[in-house]
């Protein structure tokens, strides 16, 4: 053990500074596809009753315009998270209809095609054609497709009056902002090192659907009627077959600190690239994207996890994050779980703080390119290979087993499952830390081994099984209707959204074209 790490740890408990991360701050984002009840993608709208995908804080789309995604908002408790995101899917099924259901798996459902793919959809404001302009011109750069994988998106922080006392432990004489957006990319340096273990643990998509892959590459074999897989995979959607580009292949970002992160995703952004000039930005009148560059923005650069700062109207992240610092980091590799009503579970939640905070008091070295190469290959290995008995991953300095490196790691959080126990009166973290010990001494424990067994139930057929689930979460959600005041809750939402969106429309005064320019000088 690093004795940076220990001594860390003991300051902590010896400031009492761990009383506060009983605190922390979490936010979860879920994606969820709207289906048909054959199972195929629906072709409806986003729902009326469910407000504007633009202006609803809690209900919105992503890519496709049936890709619901539903966001908790920030607290610090996780039941209230939980029960949050367990609300609004009770809330969605009592207003869905034509009997649609919500898939229940990243990787997608029976897609009908690119050119039955829906764009989403968020109105006729300047903000809102943006939006949509984005998502036609991924649409164009990485295909339709693409905008049919889910994921779930775990926002975390760590509460104001933790960071006076770490601070004071460092010995850093930084302003305190300055000192949170350091401490908080040394937080994101070492996710990037030991990420691959979230998807070893938590990867649960290693199938799909051979409707998926029309006319691309792969390297998947043929399970049952329609479905394609990696016998060894743990998340498809983490490697080649997600959103990856050959483009961005050539695309080094620098976490080393702020300063470096915003002038290599900036360089992206003003950066033309041929093959996308080719496709053109404004032909006959119509955007195919908003420019031509390797980046149309910087949310495009899709990355396993990203600094965040909450942006006012009309402002890019990359300047909110050069104003006002970090304020909260964005975990972006996990996996939707199939056999999960909400995609996610308490025990996922407490090993995940679990991990982010020792990626915080773990040393943390800058890194370089060979470095930034390397955990592309390991996510990639992990990808493919995750479950494989012989695969070997590289530390920088020697190669390691996935079983051999990944105990060391867990072994190594221990103390700050301990520390997390204290501070909230528990023994959950602990206990979670000890489940991902069993999956790291037996691969056949993990969700990715665990959702090829349900498949044999189902004649090796990935959609069959996830539709299973899908039938199942659907009575579950809708055999609890929601209370009332909830219920009234939820439906003043939806038309303050919707109002909200009007007032949006009206108070534009710039064109589409000068609201874009004014946007890109930032």
């Amino acid at each position: 053990m690093h004795q940076l790490f220990k001594l860390r740890l003991n300051a902590l408990v010896n400031k009492n500074a761990f009383r506060l991360l009983n605190s922390i701050n979490r936010g979860i984002e879920k994606e969820s596809l709207r289906i048909q009840p054959n199972g195929r993608l629906a072709q409806t709208p986003h729902p009326q009753h469910l407000g504007s995908a633009l202006a609803h804080p809690r209900i919105t789309t992503d890519y496709s315009e049936a890709l619901l995604e539903f966001i908790t908002p920030v607290a610090n408790n996780m039941n209230d998270s939980l029960t949050c995101l367990d609300e609004i899917h009770r809330f969605v099924y009592s207003q869905l209809e034509n009997d649609e259901l919500l898939w229940v798996a990243s990787m997608p459902c029976v897609l009908p095609g690119e050119e039955h793919i829906p764009v989403a959809q968020y109105g006729n404001s300047n903000v809102a054609k943006m939006k949509t302009t984005y998502r036609i011109g991924l649409g164009h750069r990485y295909g339709r497709l693409m905008q049919t994988i889910a994921g779930i998106h775990y926002n975390f922080s760590l509460p104001n009056g933790f960071w006076p006392l770490y601070q004071d432990i460092e010995k850093n004489q930084d302003d305190l902002t300055a000192f949170k957006t350091r401490s908080y990319f040394s937080l994101i340096r070492n996710f990037r090192r030991y990420f691959w273990l979230l998807i070893y643990l938590f990867g649960s998509s290693p199938a799909v659907c051979h409707t998926f892959l029309q006319g691309r590459k792969h390297q998947l074999q043929p399970a049952g009627k329609g479905t394609l897989f990696a016998p060894w995979g743990t998340s498809l959607r983490m490697g080649n077959l997600g959103y990856q580009s050959d483009a961005q292949a050539s695309l080094i970002v620098c976490y080393n600190d702020l300063e470096t992160y915003m002038k290599t995703l900036s360089s992206a952004i003003h950066h033309p690239l041929p093959e996308y000039e080719k496709i053109g930005v404004k032909v006959n009148g119509e955007y195919r994207q908003l420019n031509a560059s390797l980046l149309q923005i910087e949310n495009e650069f899709y990355s396993s996890i990203r600094p965040k700062r909450t942006t006012q109207s009309g402002e890019t992240p990359l300047h909110a994050l050069q104003e006002r610092g970090v304020e909260y980091i964005e975990v972006r590799c996990i996996d939707v779980a199939p056999s999960q009503p909400l995609g996610i579970d308490p025990e996922q939640i407490h090993f995940l703080d679990t991990f982010l905070l020792f990626c915080l008091v773990e040393d943390s070295p800058k890194t370089n390119p060979d470095e930034y190469y390397t955990i592309q290959q390991n996510q990639q290995a992990i990808v493919m290979q995750g479950r494989a008995p012989n695969l070997m991953l590289s530390t920088g300095s020697e190669k390691k087993s996935v079983k051999s490196w990944g105990s060391d790691l867990l072994d190594k959080m221990s103390d700050v499952a301990t520390l997390l126990d204290q501070a909230n009166n528990t023994t959950q973290y602990s206990k979670a830390l000890q489940r991902q010990q069993t999956k790291v001494a037996d691969p056949q424990a993990t969700p990715s081994a665990q959702a090829l067994s349900m498949m044999q139930e189902f004649n090796n057929s990935y959609f069959t099984m996830a539709m299973h689930y899908a039938i199942q979460h659907k009575q579950f959600f809708l055999s609890r209707p929601l209370a009332s005041d909830r219920l009234d809750f939820y439906e003043q939402l939806a038309e303050q959204s919707l109002q909200k969106q009007l007032d949006i429309e009206a108070s534009d005064k710039l064109t589409f074209d000068a609201y874009l320019d004014a946007y890109y000088s930032q």
